[in-house]
């Protein structure tokens, strides 16, 4: 596909915004820290004429920052693997683009490398205080429809505040007041306070690397390894079916095992058959748990920054394979519930006291192979099935599709509503894995389904 760059532009904060240094807390400088992308495609309709999108978008964009203006800011390293944010309104960069491509073309606009073409790329080679924090891509095809391609830094922001921002931002769009104001100040998770020592602090088992390949002394050669993505959908039959499986076979004596229980459950035993594992290869599987409401207090509605954190299940691929799919998801539940206030703050204590967070960053995107590997023997799934991903409406109309850009990771996972039929209970797992594992793993996925 052929995409013309047209123009590029700086968008700062309508209104001058505080200046200064915000602390981040320690969930903010764990794991993924790059960008993170996703795109949005839009359907040519009377209302969507491009120059009055363009305008549309960027006036709307500067109202957004002046309530959202940490993402106009910078960030800076400070030593020692961790970092802050310089709030300064630099701006956040909006790009023009055209295509001569139809949507058409895009069939199911299943994530495949033309959306690098429609979503920004990031240049790392580039200080990482001169990185704008977000990054927007409007792309006009011939057909008249467009797309929105987002990049947006995940050390600033977890999916449910980037998703805040980006619905107020159409809610402004649209001549409309904010539904929710951004809660700033990240002070509540202890942001830029020293350690509280002594302290008991909690096995965090999150906080290990995952296991290896048997044999194996590092990750290097399956970091190298090519993968693929697939867009696997299941009806609602299909996840009824798998929650009776988990529930009905399983020891399990409180209440029915949640969607993402099963379906991760799931994803994780098809894994390990579709990878070959030995029966005594140790497997982790890592799930990204929302903190907000587990807190004592809960955070306040619209705190913007990351408050999210994973935990780990850990067993062995013969047992997953060998025991009932509830065995699975007994596993991650046991995983979940262990996510109170009291392992948030032990969490936030022990990365405190760490001399350095480097080993707990995910830096693939930098080029960096020292951060945790969720790629084979191990897997990560991430939910995005309660956050509002859907009907994003900037004054056009709701899109046509929604999805996450190219990811390349093996063991990335992430489970979607149906975007189509997203209120009946069908969904989508878009899953990367190694290529050699990816057509047995679809055999898998669908065939054990019984």
């Amino acid at each position: 596909m052929v995409v013309s760059y047209k123009s590029s532009y700086t968008v700062k904060p309508a209104e001058p915004t505080w200046t200064g240094s915000l602390s981040l807390s320690e969930w903010d400088q764990i794991g993924t820290i790059t960008h993170v992308p996703t795109i949005y495609f839009y359907q040519s309709s009377p209302k969507l004429l491009i120059d009055t999108v363009i305008t549309t978008l960027k006036d709307s964009l500067r109202r957004a920052l002046v309530h959202f203006y940490p993402l106009a800011g910078r960030l800076r390293w400070i030593g020692h693997g961790r970092l802050e944010l310089v709030c300064n309104a630099a701006g956040v960069q909006f790009i023009e683009a055209e295509s001569q491509s139809k949507l058409d073309s895009f069939g199911d606009f299943s994530p495949s490398p033309e959306y690098d073409f429609l979503i920004p790329s990031v240049d790392y080679t580039i200080p990482i205080q001169e990185l704008p924090l977000l990054i927007v891509q409007v792309t006009k095809f011939q057909c008249g429809g467009i797309s929105l391609g987002f990049t947006i830094s995940h050390a600033v922001v977890d999916g449910q505040s980037a998703l805040h921002f980006i619905s107020e931002w159409a809610r402004i769009a649209r001549g409309e007041s904010l539904a929710v104001s951004p809660f700033i100040d990240r002070k509540l998770l202890r942001a830029g306070d020293p350690p509280v020592l002594p302290r008991p602090i909690l096995d965090h088992k999150e906080f290990n690397h995952p296991p290896l390949l048997i044999g194996q002394t590092n990750n290097i050669e399956e970091r190298k390894k090519k993968t693929t993505v697939a867009m696997l959908k299941l009806t609602k039959s299909q996840v009824d079916k798998l929650k009776n499986m988990a529930t009905n076979k399983s020891l399990n004596t409180g209440r029915p095992y949640s969607r993402y229980e099963t379906i991760a459950g799931h994803i994780w035993r098809c894994a390990c058959k579709a990878r070959d594992h030995k029966p005594e290869q140790p497997t982790a599987l890592g799930v990204c748990v929302d903190s907000r409401s587990r807190l004592q207090p809960p955070l306040p509605p619209g705190y913007f920054g990351n408050a999210t954190l994973d935990v780990i299940a850990v067993s062995s691929s013969g047992e997953l394979i060998s025991k009932p799919l509830g065995y699975a998801a007994s596993k991650i539940r046991k995983a979940i519930m262990t996510v109170n206030d009291e392992y948030v703050r032990s969490g936030i204590e022990f990365l405190k006291s760490q001399a350095d967070l480097t080993k707990f960053q995910d830096l693939h995107a930098l080029g960096g192979d020292d951060g945790p590997f969720y790629g084979n023997p191990n897997i990560g799934v991430v939910s995005w099935l309660t956050l509002p991903i859907y009907g994003l409406d900037f004054g056009w109309g709701r899109e046509v599709y929604m999805g996450p850009g190219t990811h390349d990771f093996d063991g990335d996972s992430l489970l979607l509503p149906n975007h189509d039929d997203h209120e009946d209970g069908s969904l989508v797992v878009a899953l990367c894995l190694q290529v050699s594992h990816m057509e047995a793993f679809k055999n898998h996925f669908y065939q054990d389904i019984i």
